[in-house]
């Protein structure tokens, strides 16, 4: 059966304040169901869509459930039908006892927002249970001298059923003495009075034996039945009378078994036997039979067992006080059971998320409910967590409570909270209760790579290998999982000079560096480019640094000698006159080396001589010098080698090889060597007539050059002169083999001219003008490309 239900309609808000303000306005309202006892499990009760005015799709979605104190399940939701059914069969009596009318309170939790609905199902008595009296057979002692119209009370049928199904009429089986009145308790409660319509004569009959029937109000009506025996005395004057005829006591819950409860004293002015009084209960139910006992001579009355406030807060004792006569009297007992607090508080959690996304504020992590059985401050509650913590606790409805953040969370700056929630009575001594609940924050990617370092600078050794390692770059994520895995990337320079791919590469997963070609310092000194590294996570973040490889110079080139040339059609010949001091300066030997640094430094030095000790070479800038003078002794014709060493390691070297032509004047210009006449002999090869034809172009020009130049000196000084000279290279060299330092690199072009001066004269190097330089330079650099 279901009763007519009130429809609520809740409306999807954005933020959690204003759900969570709603709910505790729609707390006040109550769905109400009831149902028969004893329904099979599956019965339906209710359709709960229809009632909370959602659609079936809707009720799913947001995961409804059903919420029962101390998370018993009674009822449960039907999902594809939205229908509210019962779990298991329901026995009202075992789960309100005499308690009229039976309400199981309960609630419906709706999730995505969250949302309390308070509901109430009552069950419904059905007429199970027939009348059942606590003794076959009723004793009744009366007197003959009663007089008609004397009332007796009978002992109660007890009926486990409530409301009409309970015991609604006693009747007595036909007889000529008595009559039967069904009187009603002050608790609502009916019991039977048998009425004395006739006077008993005991010596016409002793006794009577008739049958007390007890009937509940069902359809049909259950019975119970019991025999009274009535026993016929003789005349006893004075019935037994209590003290008092109502005694009232109070008895904490927690008093032990066999605790005195009071005592009932009754007294007879007869004596004898039928003064002599004997205490029982009478009309008594089973929870006080089962709860007290009375001691039948002194009429103390005492605990049975432990007394339960939360089960049952209050007890009406019937006690009979009996003499020897068969006469008897009555008084009631109101015991009030009262409350201390022996139940903590009780937490139940309907809703638990163990994972919170970082960076979202006001998100729900819990839904409990609290309770406590006992009642004023003993039942009281207060609920907190612990301080400093960025959660708040909001309280819902009516002992229901939402653990929420409060602001956003940083699973960066902390990862995991344990928060305890207690809840505390309010009683004496105050109990509590605590659940620990562990929230561990789940990683957002709100965090990008970072390197180590802004910028990275790696050396790598010219002529290195392929795939050498030549570095690593590193990048940390301070986020978790998938969002701190960091992939690396090169990113090439706008306008790169070489491909960057074809120089480095880079392993995505660790951040090494390999050279994917063998570099020359003498190509390429630097690069530069900059490397990424991106997380793996959505969306993916991003971080970039520098890195700059410099080129450092191996020492993998050898001196190149620039002057004297080796390759000249004519080996050159430089004249010395015997007359020459020490120190004479012969020529001066010019290299070149492409490395750089110390690789470069030149040193010059003196390999072989015709003549040991007859010239030296300055070892800084190459000069060839006579070393002593000159004598008739000497050879005329001296060869010379010149060892070029560079400071490399190891130290790469040059010779080139110089022809003296010792003479006593300047009269014989020019001597070949014995290796020119040989050569001379020889039949030329394509390339050297070339370079003849050059030579014999540029040295028609500078005959005449020559010749007008002698000219021009012999009108002013009167003298002559020749001169013998040998090919010298010009022309402009790459910047980075400019040395100005001093170390024997060539700096600048020079042009040697060699003249015989007249009379005591002696011969000196003598520079050109530049602008014969200028003249002959395009000659001579088209003469060095044949070479």
């Amino acid at each position: 059966m279901e009763t007519p239900l009130p429809k609520v309609t809740q409306k999807r808000q954005v933020t959690a304040i204003i759900i969570l303000l709603l709910l505790r306005e729609a707390g006040g309202q109550i769905i109400k169901y009831s149902v028969l006892e004893e329904r099979d499990s599956g019965s339906f009760v209710a359709n709960l869509a229809k009632d909370l005015g959602l659609g079936l799709g809707e009720l799913v979605s947001r995961g409804a459930r059903i919420l029962f104190k101390g998370n018993k399940q009674h009822l449960q939701i039907e999902q594809k039908s939205g229908n509210l059914i019962l779990k298991e069969k329901l026995d009202r009596e075992d789960l309100c006892g005499d308690t009229d009318p039976c309400i199981l309170h309960f609630q419906v939790l709706l999730k995505n927002p969250v949302q309390f609905i308070q509901c109430e199902l009552q069950i419904q008595d059905v007429n199970d249970h027939a009348p059942e009296f606590l003794e076959n057979e009723i004793l009744l002692k009366i007197s003959e001298s009663s007089h008609p119209g004397s009332a007796y009370p009978l002992k109660i049928a007890q009926d486990l059923d409530v409301g009409s199904n309970t015991v609604q009429n006693y009747t007595i089986s036909s007889n000529f003495h008595f009559h039967l009145f069904t009187r009603n308790h002050s608790d609502g409660r009916k019991y039977p009075e048998l009425v004395l319509d006739q006077e008993l004569d005991r010596e016409e009959q002793p006794e009577l034996r008739l049958t007390l029937t007890a009937m509940d109000g069902g359809s049909p009506p259950k019975t119970g039945t019991s025999q009274v025996l009535i026993i016929v005395l003789d005349i006893n004057d004075n019935a037994p009378e209590f003290a008092q005829q109502l005694y009232q006591v109070q008895v904490p819950e927690n008093s032990p078994i066999g605790s005195l409860v009071i005592t009932v004293s009754a007294r007879d002015l007869d004596a004898g036997i039928h003064g002599e009084l004997s205490y029982s209960f009478f009309q008594s139910s089973n929870q006080v039979i089962q709860a007290f006992e009375v001691n039948t001579v002194t009429g103390d009355i005492r605990l049975k067992k432990k007394l339960d406030f939360e089960e049952i807060r209050s007890y009406h004792i019937e006690i009979e006080a009996s003499d020897g006569g068969g006469l008897s009297g009555k008084c009631t007992v109101a015991v009030e059971v009262m409350d201390v607090n022996d139940n903590a508080p009780e937490l139940t959690i309907s809703l638990l998320i163990n994972d919170i996304p970082e960076n979202t504020p006001d998100t729900v992590v819990a839904v409990f409910g609290i309770s406590d059985s006992d009642t004023g401050n003993n039942g009281k509650m207060m609920c907190s967590i612990q301080d400093h913590l960025p959660f708040l606790l909001k309280l819902t409805i009516e002992n229901f409570y939402t653990l929420i953040t409060e602001g956003a969370l940083d699973r960066e700056e902390k990862a995991e909270y344990n928060i305890t929630i207690t809840v505390t009575d309010m009683g004496t001594p105050r109990l509590k209760t605590e659940h620990n609940i562990t929230v561990l924050v789940a990683d957002v990617n709100d965090n990008a790579p970072a390197f180590t370092q802004t910028s990275y600078t790696l050396w790598v050794r010219e002529n290195n290998s392929p795939a050498l390692h030549i570095g690593s770059v590193s990048a940390t994520d301070t986020d978790a999982g998938a969002n701190a895995q960091v992939t690396y990337s090169l990113l090439p320079p706008p306008d790169p000079i070489v491909p960057l791919a074809s120089l480095v590469s880079i392993n995505p997963d660790n951040g090494h560096l390999f050279a994917l070609t063998s570099l020359d310092y003498e190509a390429l000194r630097a690069f530069e480019f900059r490397v990424g590294a991106t997380d793996r996570g959505s969306p993916a973040l991003s971080s970039q640094a520098l890195v700059r490889v410099l080129v450092a110079d191996a020492n993998d080139n050898a001196p190149f000698v620039l002057y004297p040339l080796q390759n000249a059609s004519a080996p050159c010949t430089e004249l010395v006159p015997r007359a020459a001091e020490p120190g004479y300066l012969v020529t001066k030997v010019v290299a070149v080396d492409g490395d750089a640094g110390q690789n470069a430094w030149l040193s010059y030095q003196l390999l072989k001589a015709t003549e040991p000790g007859l010239f030296g070479v300055w070892a800084h800038n190459g000069e060839v010098r006579t070393a002593r003078l000159l004598s008739e002794r000497d050879a005329p014709k001296q060869r010379l080698v010149v060892l070029v060493k560079d400071n490399g390691e190891p130290p790469l070297s040059a010779s080139v090889t110089l022809h003296v032509l010792l003479v006593d004047g300047f009269s014989q210009p020019y001597l070949p060597p014995p290796e020119a006449e040989a050569a001379a002999a020889a039949p030329a090869d394509p390339l050297t007539v070339y370079l003849v034809v050059a030579l014999a172009s540029v040295s028609s020009l500078f005959l005449f050059s020559v010749l007008v130049f002698v000219a021009v000196r012999l009108c002013r000084r009167g003298g002559a002169g020749s001169a013998g000279r040998c090919p010298v290279p010009e022309g402009h060299f790459p910047g980075h083999l400019v040395d100005v330092s001093g170390t024997g690199t060539l700096s600048q072009s020079y042009h040697y001219e060699v003249c015989l001066m007249g009379g005591t004269g002696s011969g000196e190097f003598k520079f050109l003008k530049p602008i014969i330089n200028a003249f002959l330079r395009d000659s001579r650099e088209l003469a060095l490309s044949l070479m």
